[in-house]
Formats: structure tokens, sequence, C-alpha cells
């Protein structure tokens, strides 16, 4: 079977988790039809929401795994990956996938480590199954490597939107086993111990915007993205930046587009006065439409971008936004 550990949040399942469980139903049916199981970690007396066991199902999950113990109320990648690994020997998984996430990537290391094989990180697509053989992001996304997994389990997380979260062709009612790990305090010795409030319109709404309008230090300083700003609203998108800005202290990180922040897939990216650093490209790469505003007609943000206009964004973006406001009347 494939094993696939999702993350949940107040929504449910993550998109990324999503994608990773749509990623592991194709590599399972390369694998010749074999069953998807998901991974869940929680605590005695955590019931799976109802709305985790339906997106669940709308993904083609046969059976999921709710690893539970007394001392998983808070995170530990040493004890999720215990949990994990009894998960994948007891079940006999053939491969083992999470979200390339900090937390799944954090995890998956540490399964891989407990089994004793190789792990592909940020891995967007299979290659060959038999022996398993992926292509991944390296250099933050500006080279794709190919990497084969010789171990008796394949673990491999999925870089953020390398597929679309699409439904199976049939639902299940996936049955719900209950596990509970041996954990010991060395499992314990890196954990959570205290939570923040969420701050209100975080990278949530960037990274499920279909239209991003992003800036970077081209904007010039704080009050230079009142157009940027005008110009998502008129679109109903959001804002991204570049890793300067926010260096700068100009824009919140959460507004980050990178391979420190945000990974982005929207319709269309709208990147003003962003050179096109390999560590930004590695975040909006997987935008479908990609418009470039900048002076510099050889940045490279300009000469992969889709389309481009050479130009001061403060001249442009506005007309753009003049122009949209026209035609609306």
């Amino acid at each position: 079977m494939i094993a696939v550990l999702v993350e949940t949040d107040d929504d449910g399942v993550t998109v990324v988790s999503q994608e990773a469980l749509t990623f592991g139903r194709e590599l399972a049916v390369r694998g010749g039809g074999l069953p998807v199981h998901a991974v869940v970690v929680g605590r005695p007396g955590a019931d799976l929401a109802p709305a985790v066991l339906s997106q669940l199902g709308e993904q083609g999950v046969d059976r999921v795994h709710h690893v539970v113990h007394d001392r998983l109320s808070a995170y530990s990648a040493a004890a999720w990956a215990a949990g994990l690994v009894d998960v994948v020997q007891s079940a006999g998984a053939r491969a083992v996938l999470a979200a390339g996430t900090p937390r799944g990537n954090e995890v998956l290391a540490h399964a891989a480590t407990r089994l004793d094989v190789a792990m592909a990180a940020n891995v967007v697509g299979v290659d060959g199954v038999d022996p398993l053989s992926v292509t991944r992001q390296v250099v933050g996304g500006a080279v794709l490597e190919q990497m084969r997994l010789d171990g008796a389990v394949g673990v491999l997380s999925v870089a953020g939107h390398a597929c679309e979260p699409v439904a199976a062709e049939q639902a299940t009612a996936p049955e719900v086993a209950a596990s509970t790990p041996a954990l010991t305090d060395a499992d314990l010795v890196a954990r959570v111990v205290r939570t923040g409030q969420k701050v209100p319109d975080a990278s949530g709404a960037l990274t499920s915007a279909r239209v991003v309008v992003g800036a970077g230090r081209g904007a010039g300083s704080a009050d230079g993205f009142k157009g940027v700003v005008q110009l998502s609203e008129l679109l109903g998108g959001a804002v991204g930046v570049s890793r300067v800005v926010t260096s700068l202290g100009w824009r919140p990180h959460h507004e980050q587009v990178g391979q420190t922040g945000s990974r982005i897939s929207p319709d269309l990216y709208i990147a003003c006065g962003i050179s096109g650093a390999i560590q930004h490209w590695a975040g909006c790469s997987s935008a479908k439409t990609i418009l470039a505003i900048n002076t510099d007609a050889d940045a490279p943000m300009v000469t992969r971008a889709h389309y481009a206009v050479i130009g001061d964004l403060h001249e442009v973006v506005p007309a753009i936004s003049e122009e949209i406001q026209r035609r609306r009347g």
C-alpha cells in the first residue's frame, strides 16, 4: 500500500496534503493498483472530524490510521515519525509520502532515518516504480534532479503544487484504525511547547489566491505598494512580495513568495519590480501565467515570464488599474 501523512487544520485536510494524496493515488495506480492509506496524528479522545473523513473519502483513501498517544498533544517530529514508522512497518507500505511542507519534510526525514532508507524531498514526478525513480526540485527549484530510491520503502515529500488536488473517480468510506506508538523520552526532546494566535489573513490567502500581484525592491519603499494593493483588490487577488521587501520591513512576512516564503500556483502572477532570483522563482514557477513588469529587459523574471512589460511599475500598474476601472464603467 501507499501511506500518506496527512496534515489538517480548521478547514479539514490541508490543500497541500490533498495534493500529496492525489500524487500518492497516481503512484498507487502505477504500482499495480495499490491501496492508499492516510496517516493522521492526534491524541486519545480527539476523534477525526467528519470533514476530514469526508475529504479523505473523496481522495479515494481506503483506510485511515489514526496515530494516538497522550504525549502527542503537541507536535514533535521524532514522535510523529515513530507513529508513522509503526504504521508503515505493520501495514507493509511500499512508499510513504507527505506534503513538502516544513512539517512534512521534517517528519519524513526522521522516518527515513528510522527505516534506514534515503528520502527524496520536493518530488514533482515519478519516472518509474520498479525500482522507484523520481524527479525532484533542487537548488531552490531552478534545477530538476532524477533520484532512484532503492530502499525497501520509498520515502518522498511532494513539492507544493506539483499536481492539482483532484478527487478520485470513486469516493470511498475509509475505515479508521487506531495505532498507539511506543514513545520514549528521547522522542520528545524537541517538541512544540507554546503556540500563538493565528495571524488573520496570513499566507493561506496568498497560497489559495487565483491572482497574485507581487512587488519587489522596485517598489522603492513601503509607500510604493499603494498601486500594487489597488490592482490586487481590483482583480480579487492577493499581494505577494520578494524576500528583500520583508527584510526591509516594507511588508509582512506572510506575504513573501519564495523558497523561504510561500509557494503559489495562481492562474495569474503579476511580478512588479522583481528581479526573479532563484529563491523567488522557486515559489512562483507553478503559476499558470506570469506577467513581469520591470525596467530591466534582461531581468531573470522578465526572460522567464510568459508576458512582459518593460517600464516603471509606478507608471504601468496605475495605468492597468485605470483601464480596468474604465472598462468596468
